[in-house]
């Protein structure tokens, strides 16, 4: 896995950094794991613009993932790694004992051929599912769950681990990627090892039309908008536009908009680096 350079014989080359896509083995997805993918286009139902600079972007089929692992004790091998259009990650392949295909976040280090199991009599491995009661300490992993059953919802882009650092009664404590400590159930599951793709963030788009491409319209400051459309804008020449602002008005620095009485606050320990 690394990334590619150009020589610059265009515009668009000259500082164009991407993957180099050397840990994808096929160009084709499942078809019994593939359904379509409609765009709204940043739309409502009634055709009202309700999320700017959205819109356009290449067509997409979305691969279905699964993020439960709940096919426990029966062993799988990994067919494939392959592209996924609709996340930062690669996906795997695979394929079970008993026939049945799924596709999950492929793990930094998965290689085909390999063989990978979910469920209490797992081990530690890359690409196992645990039990967080299970996994030892000091162990990174990914595909978190908030919520037993629930399926995964943590770490889960190009790159992200998180470290489970003790346990307490029924609960986990995990450091996520974003810094923050958390208790989690340790009935909820995890995979071990770390997402793949993390070169991703160094990766350069090189023009305006990949964005295009990936169904990212032009975004404009606030401040050189007019006062009709931001209330950052307006003013003569180059105004500073005042201090900085969401359009509906709210402060947009360093301006808390979490709730001092949500329910999930007990859970955690230590909040996300500033």
């Amino acid at each position: 896995m690394g990334l590619r350079k150009f020589k610059p014989n265009t515009p668009g080359q000259r500082h164009k950094i991407i993957s180099d896509f050397s840990n994808v083995t096929t160009s084709s997805p499942e078809k019994s794991l593939v359904k379509g993918k409609s765009k709204s286009g940043g739309r409502n139902n009634s055709g009202k613009m309700t999320m700017r600079y959205v819109g356009g972007g290449h067509k997409k089929k979305y691969r279905i993932i699964d993020f439960k692992r709940d096919k426990h004790d029966i062993p799988a091998v990994v067919k494939s790694i392959e592209y996924d259009p609709n996340r930062s990650a690669r996906i795997a392949l695979l394929v079970y004992a008993d026939g049945e295909k799924r596709y999950i976040i492929a793990p930094e280090g998965l290689s085909v051929g390999q063989s990978v199991l979910s469920g209490d009599k797992a081990n530690p491995e890359v690409g196992n599912t645990m039990s967080l009661k299970n996994i030892p300490l000091g162990t990174i992993i990914h595909n978190i769950e908030l919520y037993p059953g629930k399926g995964a919802s943590i770490a889960r882009s190009a790159g992200s681990w998180a470290q489970l650092n003790a346990r307490d009664g029924k609960y986990a404590i995990i450091k996520l990627p974003s810094g923050e400590v958390r208790m989690i159930l340790t009935t909820c599951m995890a995979t071990i090892g770390s997402v793949s793709n993390s070169e991703h963030n160094l990766s350069v788009s090189g023009k305006a039309g990949r964005s295009r491409w990936l169904g990212r319209r032009p975004r404009v400051r606030g401040v050189v908008m007019n006062p009709v459309d931001h209330p950052m804008g307006g003013g003569e020449g180059r105004a500073s536009g005042g201090h900085p602002r969401s359009r509906k008005g709210l402060p947009a620095k360093g301006y808390k908009t979490r709730s001092k009485t949500k329910a999930s606050n007990r859970f955690i320990i230590d909040r996300r680096n500033k």
